[in-house]
């Protein structure tokens, strides 16, 4: 390893460099340090009251007697849609060799929560999983594959439970699998840091596949919902 660090995900971010590995640091597993788990409840915690707030009725202060209501939604919404989506590019990078960890963002969660509280919406820039080493484009393309992926086949998997079910159950599993479609679809728009890019270049075939199932799942939801 020459311990070039490569960032990735839909929140690429340079990170404090006090936080960075040693490039002694060789990869042994699918592992998790105590700093990265610390850091993944802090950014969970976070995002989960942030969606809270989103998902409350406007002004979100005048209905705080709802928020246990859309506290279970908010935890599953992050659950799914953000953790599936960082692990499973943790997941993918470690099997390939590199060393992968998530790394949260402090300044990207204190803005999420507040314009979550003050303004009822969440854009959110709460860390990423940081590769090290130097993936070449087919590994860097099934790396940032697995995160829309995961993201898209649990939007499928949530809109089957939505179909079968119905009242408060329906509910959750509408919310869970559009957020986590959107998820998918955003990330693979080919741009700048985002997934997408990345899946493009290295098979454009691959890319167009993932983005037609994302928009026939995203008509799907809002076509049979409205």
């Amino acid at each position: 390893m020459n311990g070039r660090k490569t960032y990735y995900s839909f929140d690429e971010i340079p990170f404090n460099s006090k936080q960075s590995y040693s490039s002694s640091i060789e990869p042994s597993g699918i592992k998790f340090s105590k700093q990265e788990i610390l850091h993944i409840l802090i950014a969970m915690g976070v995002l989960t009251v942030a969606f809270t707030f989103a998902f409350l009725p406007y002004p979100p202060f005048s209905h705080l007697d709802q928020v246990m209501t859309y506290l279970p939604l908010s935890f599953i919404a992050i659950v799914t849609a953000f953790f599936c989506h960082e692990m499973a590019h943790k997941y993918v990078g470690q099997k390939f060799g590199y060393w992968s960890e998530f790394r949260m963002y402090p300044q990207g969660l204190f803005f999420a929560l507040v314009l979550a509280m003050f303004a009822g919406i969440v854009f959110a820039a709460p860390g990423a999983v940081q590769i090290f080493g130097s993936p070449n484009r087919e590994e860097m393309g099934k790396i940032s594959m697995a995160g829309p992926s995961t993201n898209l086949l649990l939007g499928l998997i949530f809109f089957g439970i939505w179909m079968l079910s119905d009242g408060m159950m329906s509910t959750i599993s509408y919310y869970v699998s559009y957020i986590n479609v959107f998820l998918s679809l955003f990330n693979l728009l080919p741009f700048g840091p985002l997934d997408g890019l990345k899946i493009f270049r290295w098979k454009k075939a691959v890319w167009g596949a993932l983005i037609g199932l994302d928009l026939a799942l995203l008509l799907a939801l809002w076509g049979l919902f409205f």
